[in-house]
């Protein structure tokens, strides 16, 4: 039976706009969101692996519409350039030390204060409970939101020609510090010179002599290879500041519920397997740089600790002062 031009007209009409319909709800429900993140270690360090891991559970766990690119080694710009980038929306996520985000976010100092916690445990009653998680969303009206801590260790001096085994050996030596405010008088307390320098650029300000040494954790000084020059490395933990995972508020208000839900599960998973990784590393890191002769020191710490105190007194009264004093009273 043949139909009436007109009635296969409109029958051919229906249909194709059927397809199109059926098309457009399948490509909306595929699509792709790609959020590009930023941050300055190398791929062997524990941080890109964790990181990678946040990347996987996001990807997994939305049926593959969010897609997280990593950037590691600075490629999208040091910790500072990164946070500004955030700012701006240029780009979506990066891991930066909290010590980074001082300037932005004046309360992540307290973070830096010389022993500020008593212990591992300490530490993550603290960054898992309601200061750490106040302190997460202290820059929203900066458009930075925090979605997790990452282990970062305890950070130790690590010198070209003599080690640190007191603070009067501080004397005269240019440190490398980040970019903060608190690691700067905190190096200057101790006696050093605090000298701020790019992390990617470190490993020849040391090589030429720019500054005497630096302090960092284990797997930062093996991953960058600066135990190739700085031979000495007195692990006197001065400092045990984390790092933090940003989003830009502008990448997260565009972002689906079901997307956001996803992120910040994908972020907390990763934090454990981080940690894992990271606990780890550190002997393996501490065993091969002495192999390759890293001397290794162990100094009393209590004359650092009686000259951080000089520190904290400054600090008394402030904002800082009261979230350092909350922090102590976590049991």
């Amino acid at each position: 039976m043949r139909f009436p031009r007109k009635f296969l007209y409109y029958y051919i009409l229906l249909l194709s706009m059927f397809i199109l319909i059926f098309t457009g709800c399948n490509s909306s429900k595929s699509k792709i969101v790609t959020l590009k993140l930023s941050h300055g270690l190398n791929e062997n360090h524990p941080v890109h692996k964790g990181l990678l891991y946040m990347a996987r559970q996001a990807w997994e766990k939305s049926d593959s519409t969010l897609e997280i690119i990593i950037y590691p080694n600075e490629q999208l710009g040091n910790e500072k350039e990164s946070i500004e980038k955030l700012q701006f929306g240029s780009i979506d996520i990066t891991k930066v030390s909290t010590s980074a985000l001082e300037s932005f976010i004046p309360e992540m100092g307290v973070y830096a204060l010389p022993f500020l916690f008593r212990n591992s445990e300490h530490k993550w009653k603290v960054l898992l409970g309601p200061i750490g998680k106040e302190l997460l969303n202290a820059g929203i009206t900066r458009r930075l939101k925090g979605l997790a801590y990452y282990d970062a260790g305890a950070r130790s001096f690590y010198t070209t020609k003599s080690p640190i085994l007191h603070p009067d050996d501080l004397k005269g030596l240019k440190i490398r510090t980040q970019q903060s405010i608190m690691a700067i008088k905190m190096i200057d307390i101790l006696g050093g010179s605090a000298t701020p320098i790019s992390w990617g650029e470190l490993y020849t300000a040391l090589q030429q002599g720019v500054v005497d040494g630096a302090e960092n954790n284990p797997p930062s000084l093996y991953t960058a290879n600066h135990y190739e020059i700085s031979k000495h490395y007195s692990m006197d933990e001065h400092t045990v500041v984390p790092d933090i995972i940003l989003i830009s508020t502008i990448t997260w208000d565009k972002l689906s519920e079901e997307h956001k839900r996803i992120i910040l599960e994908a972020a907390d998973e990763s934090v454990t397997v981080q940690r894992r990784i990271w606990a780890e590393f550190v002997d393996e890191c501490i065993e091969k740089m002495q192999q390759k002769g890293l001397q290794v020191y162990y100094p009393d710490k209590q004359p650092f600790i009686d000259k951080g105190k000089e520190l904290w007194k400054e600090f008394e009264g402030t904002k800082i002062g009261e979230l350092a004093q909350q922090i102590l009273e976590v049991q």
